[in-house]
């Protein structure tokens, strides 16, 4: 993974990035010369993954709580106090909640809404000023995210996951208001990418390879 994509000197924030992929999307960041923020709830986790990437690039963990609206704002600010430009802002934290379809309590349909909707939206918003900083025309800031399945899945555990709708929604209200301000255009100074090959929001999985090559050239094949 290291070099394959010419990033270097960027600096990149990464939510959910303590353990799984978003783990393995700092580490391609660190790798490729990204000063990259991690950050997530479980403080012992997230400190234990920036010192290891520490080892190979810059890391920096910000413990946080993304799943309220005051964590996010609060990470938000702490990102604005050290940095003010924001190349890339990978949206990767987000839960699930199993149960049957009878029992599923209103809890469970809160704190998947909050975390894989609300905050995603909320902390693209308060990062915006960071991100426009950074960006230009022929090198645009960059939104990514990840999105996959079915809201409700034929089991007789029903799981929400809210990642279609959670990416889509939010997305469509951002990129409305990009386009109102030529933000979403190819000469802008931020794209978002959640997937589909030359689209503001797309379906498709990505790899990790492809989210690097989508904080460096711009796109992520379908």
């Amino acid at each position: 993974m290291k070099h394959l994509f010419d990033i270097a000197g960027k600096v990149a924030v990464v939510t959910g990035g303590s353990r799984g992929i978003g783990a393995m999307i700092a580490r391609g960041f660190v790798e490729n010369g990204v000063k990259t923020y991690i950050t997530a709830r479980k403080v012992d986790e997230l400190m234990a993954t920036a010192e290891a990437l520490s080892d190979v690039g810059e890391c920096i963990a910000l413990p946080s709580n993304l799943g309220s609206f005051e964590g996010v704002t609060a990470f938000a600010a702490a990102i604005r106090e050290r940095e003010q430009k924001l190349h890339i802002l990978v949206n990767n934290a987000g839960a699930t909640w199993g149960a049957p379809i009878d029992e599923f309590p209103e809890s469970g349909w809160d704190k998947v809404m909050d975390l894989n909707v609300k905050s995603l939206f909320f902390l693209t918003r308060e990062l915006l000023p960071a991100l426009r900083a950074a960006g230009t025309a022929e090198d645009p800031a960059r939104v990514i995210g990840r999105c996959r399945g079915n809201i409700l899945e034929p089991r007789e555990a029903y799981e929400l996951s809210g990642q279609v709708p959670n990416v889509v929604f939010p997305s469509g209200l951002i990129v409305e208001e990009f386009d109102a301000e030529g933000f979403a255009l190819a000469s802008s100074p931020v794209k978002i990418y959640y997937g589909a090959a030359d689209t503001s929001v797309g379906l498709a999985e990505t790899t990790i390879g492809e989210l690097l090559e989508a904080a460096s050239e711009g796109s992520i094949p379908a």
